[in-house]
């Protein structure tokens, strides 16, 4: 018997999966994980050296949903020199009745970006200030801009600070980010000159860069402040001094399991200057209602953000729904 499988190219699934749903499905997301309604096995990581990149596999299913998925995200920093996207992946699609391969959703890293900055979205919903003024963004790439983006979901904002290693990069950043007419009004956009000048005052710091040594220092961080820690990935990265989630009120993880393995969360612990204990909760604990979100005007609150599979599961669930719905996609045999 013939088996058919529906192939979906990125132009496709940009028009099935925008900004405000992938937001819902993920926090949705992360409150099935923390309520025991996922599986959920560990990151499989895989670096080329010689060119500069990572590969990064996560997979996972959500019980009841009709279908599991497979994260494949590659970066290879290098591309850029050539003209060539530096970050690409897909994503596999199987049939949760039977494991027949179901869909294959060639987004190249599409999924990844915006599931990402959604997770930055859910944190901020439920950690930051009400009413923020001021946004520091360390790092100066795509996935900055996505973080940005995706932030004006959930809290609107009155400066944007970006800071990156090229000061051209970053004054082209915050050039861009002010151009977009989802950006809110009289928000204004500009480059810091340092790591501290940005994060001085800022009422939310998000910080999405492959850095493998610290940047951002506890002293610098103001009462209040919601850091938001994305680009430390994988266990040698790392953008938070351990300091700074050893002075913070609370520190929250995405998955505990895997922050202690990788991200902000495993570098604090492995220098002692934290406990696991220490942390307070899991993000899906308190999308659930189970914990609470920010309690104070002053709490100072990190989000360690170490990517979890049941956010692409999720996400691809959204698209696949829809790409039925309105019959987009080729169906081929196999």
């Amino acid at each position: 018997m013939g088996r058919k499988v529906l192939l979906l190219k990125e132009s496709d699934i940009r028009s099935l999966l925008d900004a405000r749903t992938c937001i819902d499905a993920v926090e949705e997301a992360f409150s099935s994980y923390a309520g025991g309604k996922t599986q959920l096995p560990g990151v499989i990581g895989l670096d080329v050296p010689e060119h500069r990149g990572e590969i990064h596999v996560k997979c996972g299913h959500i019980s009841g949903a009709a279908t599991y998925a497979i994260k494949i995200a590659s970066g290879f920093e290098d591309n850029a020199k050539i003209g060539l996207p530096v970050n690409d992946g897909m994503v596999l699609a199987f049939d949760a009745r039977t494991g027949a391969p179901a869909a294959f959703l060639l987004d190249n890293g599409f999924i990844t970006d915006l599931r990402t900055g959604a997770a930055g979205a859910v944190a901020a919903k439920h950690l930051a200030r009400q009413e923020p003024r001021v946004v520091a963004l360390i790092g100066s790439g795509g996935q900055a801009r996505i973080q940005v983006e995706l932030l004006t979901h959930v809290r609107s904002f009155k400066e944007v600070r970006v800071y990156g290693r090229s000061p051209e990069r970053a004054r082209a950043c915050a050039d861009d980010l002010s151009k977009r007419p989802e950006m809110p009004e009289g928000c204004t956009f500009q480059p810091a000159a340092s790591v501290q000048e940005a994060v001085e005052g800022a009422d939310i710091v998000i910080t999405v860069t492959p850095s493998r040594e610290p940047l951002v220092r506890a002293e610098w961080i103001s009462p209040g402040a919601l850091i938001i820690a994305v680009g430390s990935d994988d266990p040698g990265k790392q953008e938070l001094y351990p300091e700074v989630l050893a002075s913070a009120d609370r520190v929250v993880a995405d998955s505990l399991p895997q922050c202690l393995r990788l991200g902000e969360i495993h570098h604090a612990v492995d220098k002692g200057v934290i406990t696991e204990k220490d942390v307070s909760a899991e993000l899906g604990e308190i999308t659930l209602g189970r914990k609470p979100g920010r309690q104070s005007e002053d709490e100072i609150i990190v989000c360690d953000l170490t990517g979890v599979g049941v956010q692409d599961v999720a996400a691809a669930g959204v698209v696949l729904e829809r790409a039925r719905e309105k019959g987009l996609g080729e169906v081929v045999s196999i």
